[in-house]
């Protein structure tokens, strides 16, 4: 006689065969909606004769660009002009997260400042920008160019060489010369040797106790190497200043209000959340870890460095990755001012060719590129400072 253990459970009482049921009812239901959607939709692009696919990449653009990297004329394809999207967007992002991490940890640290002026100034700050929507913020910088700012003829000019006005920001660059190959060669050297001297330095100290000034030899390295190559290299110093011509300005470099309205916009909004996340990194290390530090002579900028900061990017890596992801998704607002980024560039394309699904696709796939590898070095550095258990 069977045991109750061993008599067979009806099927529909059994959880582990319910569970692969739900599941292959659930995949085919999502199958069968995919392909009614699909289907519904070649049938609707096919009643329109719509065309279909991405031979139009090929096809001549017939737009200009106004701001591109690299040579770009009407005569060119939908796939290169698209290209140049691609590009502005990545500037504009890649710059905009630097600026956005440097700016938003002075102001987290600063918020936690003794000093009662500087901590009121980092939290009005803070609040102000935060409360501020992003697409308010990018009309307000781009109004600023174009409205308060004079003219050409009346620019205001801060520093010799500089020129801010309602062109945006001009300013002056060193003419090319053969020695400026061996200077970035030189920076690259001493990069590689700061590198490698940090971990030289990280193991004296554990050895030793004894602290290596790392941060002043780095700099040493960093602007000493590339200035003796300069100088061993005839050091040229001929400038390409800008000179008003007319109504505009000529020669230096032009960096235009719209890519600059977008940069600041970007930044100052996204830093004062990546500040909140500093501050709350800082905080979540015990007070006991700063007075252990200072009990042993550290001074307060050591305790920083090399006692707090390590142990609050731990908790700082994961919201700041999230914060990094928001300031590229939200430079696809450039199109309300102008800025010719990738969603602009293919909602012209969209409008010209009238493929429209293959031009949002296309934009899905740019901005999921960015997310996954933005996401994929931040998870890579987020395991390489993660306190390994022993």
């Amino acid at each position: 006689m069977k045991t109750s253990a061993q008599e067979k459970i009806p099927f529909l009482r059994d959880p582990a065969k319910l569970a692969i049921l739900y599941q292959f009812l659930t995949l085919a239901g999502v199958g069968l909606l995919s392909y009614y959607l699909v289907h519904n939709t070649l049938a609707n692009l096919e009643r329109q004769s719509i065309s279909t696919g991405f031979d139009f990449l090929n096809r001549e653009a017939s737009f200009e660009i106004g701001e591109t990297l690299f040579q770009y004329s009407a005569a060119d394809s939908y796939g290169r002009a698209l290209a140049i999207g691609f590009l502005n967007t990545l500037l504009v992002s890649f710059i905009g997260v630097i600026l956005t991490v440097i700016l938003g940890t002075l102001l987290g640290i600063a918020r936690l400042s003794s000093n009662w002026l500087v901590a009121k100034l980092s939290a009005i700050y803070i609040e102000v920008f935060q409360d501020i929507p992003i697409l308010l913020q990018l009309f307000f910088w781009y109004a600023f160019f174009y409205e308060i700012l004079p003219s050409p003829r009346q620019a205001v000019s801060p520093f010799a060489g500089i020129f801010l006005c309602n062109r945006g920001l001009v300013f002056g660059v060193p003419f090319w010369h053969e020695a400026y190959k061996y200077v970035f060669a030189a920076f690259v050297v001493a990069c590689v040797i700061v590198f490698f001297l940090k971990k030289w330095a990280a193991k004296r100290q554990a050895a030793t106790g004894q602290i290596f000034p790392l941060v002043r030899v780095s700099l040493v390295l960093l602007l000493g190497l590339p200035l003796i190559t300069w100088w061993l290299n005839g050091a040229p110093a001929a400038m390409n200043v800008p000179e008003l011509s007319g109504f505009n300005f000529k020669g230096g470099v032009t960096v235009s209000p719209e890519f600059t309205a977008l940069l600041l916009g970007l930044v100052l909004y996204t830093a004062a959340f990546v500040a909140e996340v500093v501050r709350a990194g800082i905080q979540s290390v015990t007070k006991g870890q700063t007075e252990a530090a200072m009990s042993i002579g550290l001074k307060q900028g050591q305790v920083l460095q090399l006692v707090i900061l390590p142990q609050a990017l731990r908790v700082i890596v994961p919201p700041l990755t999230s914060q990094m992801l928001n300031l590229t998704k939200n430079s696809s607002l450039a199109v309300a001012i102008g800025y010719p980024d990738f969603v602009s560039v293919a909602g012209t394309t969209i409008n010209q060719t009238g493929q429209a699904i293959e031009g949002v696709a296309l934009i899905m796939i740019v901005y999921l590129v960015f997310s996954l590898s933005t996401s994929a070095f931040m998870n890579w550095y987020n395991k390489k400072i993660a306190l390994v258990e022993r």
